[in-house]
């Protein structure tokens, strides 16, 4: 489990996923390619790409033949969280609070009173006004609160969803930083704001070389195993961090193993607000760094193209488990349980990939590898969250199929899991990326 630890722990921001995910692959034997530069690409050998700085694509190139398939597994860096907006000090009565801005569908109430850190991504000053220099950031300790409203001051007030901008500013201090910017403004002095007088006191970054920041307020809390025997891990961003975990130890494992198939692991940034990005999921990066491999191990775009039709995609993302306190909100005869083993999701309406076919391959390779998987479908009615498949099924058509770990609570500031599903999870992974059609076996 070290991996999936050191992922939730690390991986604070979708860049530092990206950097955590690049360190270990690196580690293990990968090699670092550059997208916009000729590749020099060997059989046996692993690589890694990252167009930008919070997406990544892992490539293992087996002993291929003129049948090896594709295996293309993908998950997602992000997760809900709230961004910090430019100019981000709001004025206020002696309290110092700082703007920020939703990043995704968060579960609000959760946030309140969870000690947040500030980390992302800096940009600075340099002599090249079209490559500016890039710092990534985090701070050690928690550095701001959303408080709550004491029940008391609640009574006979309406319930309603919490309001972002009103009821989930953080508090990050308490100080005249206000009173004092009004004064040297009212003298002509310019003056930036406290953040950035912050990133130059903690990582001596000069508040005059700062362009610009994505920056986010991430949970400082450590994940916790939970349980009456530890059966359970609670840790913030679960979703999808265990399935960036899996793919990793999966990619790892097979700079070790020799095999016949083209595997592939990209992991794409934000999922969480519908994936329309140049690192997103949703656009045409994928099938362009597809091209390129294709091109550099020598295969003619025509025998690429037919080799990709025979491939398979295989997205992983959370699911939702059975919840005991709400029985109604699971399907009465499909409900899946934390801790009976990795899912695969399946929707008359196309929300996810899976079909009866690669519902089926996904159950036999589970079947080779001594795992229990579930079948889910969302309760009629509601609608459940999209994943990668579908987005990408629809301009790269090859089979595939939607899997996960069951969770509770997921989209809060703390997600529930059981640690013996991300086993499995990593598990079919391995299997998924190994498995050898000719001689219908594992290799291991």
């Amino acid at each position: 489990m070290e991996t999936l630890i050191k992922t939730l722990q690390e991986s604070v921001t979708a860049f530092h996923t990206v950097q955590c995910v690049k360190q270990q692959l690196l580690d293990c034997g990968y090699h670092e390619l550059e997208y916009g530069v000729p590749w020099n690409i060997r059989q046996g050998e692993g690589y890694l790409i990252a167009p930008y700085p919070s997406m990544i694509v892992a490539v293992n190139v087996g002993t291929l033949h003129e049948q090896s398939p594709l295996r293309l597994a993908v998950a997602h860096t992000d997760f809900p969280c709230l961004k910090i907006k430019p100019h981000p000090e709001c004025a206020g009565k002696y309290y110092v609070r700082m703007n920020v801005e939703p990043y995704g569908g968060l579960l609000k109430p959760t946030w309140f009173d969870r000690p947040l850190g500030i980390a992302g991504k800096v940009v600075l000053k340099s002599d090249d006004a079209f490559h500016p220099q890039i710092r990534y950031v985090r701070s050690k300790d928690a550095v701001c609160i959303i408080p709550s409203l004491a029940p008391h001051l609640t009574k006979g007030s309406e319930q309603k969803e919490p309001d972002i901008q009103q009821e989930m500013i953080p508090i990050v201090g308490l100080d005249d930083v206000v009173k004092h910017a009004e004064e040297k403004k009212e003298k002509d002095v310019v003056q930036k704001d406290f953040l950035a007088a912050y990133l130059e006191e903690q990582w001596s970054i000069p508040q005059d070389d700062l362009l610009a920041y994505d920056l986010y307020v991430y949970n400082t809390d450590p994940l916790e195993a939970v349980g009456l025997h530890g059966e359970l891990i609670s840790s913030p961003r679960l979703d999808n961090l265990a399935s960036v975990a899996a793919l990793t130890e999966a990619m790892q494992a097979l700079i070790h193993i020799p095999h016949g198939n083209l595997a592939v692991a990209a992991m794409f940034d934000n999922e969480e607000i519908g994936s329309r990005s140049k690192q997103g999921a949703d656009s045409v990066l994928l099938l362009q760094l597809l091209d390129k491999l294709g091109a550099a191990l020598g295969i003619s775009s025509a025998d690429w193209k037919d080799r990709m039709t025979h491939g398979f995609l295989l997205s992983m993302d959370g699911a939702h488990g059975y919840h005991p306190n709400y029985p109604d909100k699971s399907d009465p005869t499909n409900p899946v349980y934390l801790g009976q083993g990795p899912v695969i999701k399946t929707s008359a309406a196309q929300r996810y990939l899976s079909d009866s076919e690669t519902t089926a391959i996904i159950m036999e390779l589970c079947r080779h590898a001594g795992i229990h998987a579930q079948i889910q479908v969302n309760r009629s009615g509601m609608a459940g969250g999209q994943t990668l498949g579908p987005i990408l099924s629809s301009v790269l058509p090859i089979p595939g199929a939607d899997v996960g770990i069951p969770m509770l609570a997921m989209h809060s500031a703390r997600e529930l899991a059981a640690w013996k599903d991300y086993a499995q999870l990593r598990e079919l992974a391995g299997v998924f990326f190994r498995y050898d059609e000719r001689s219908n076996d594992d290799i291991r």
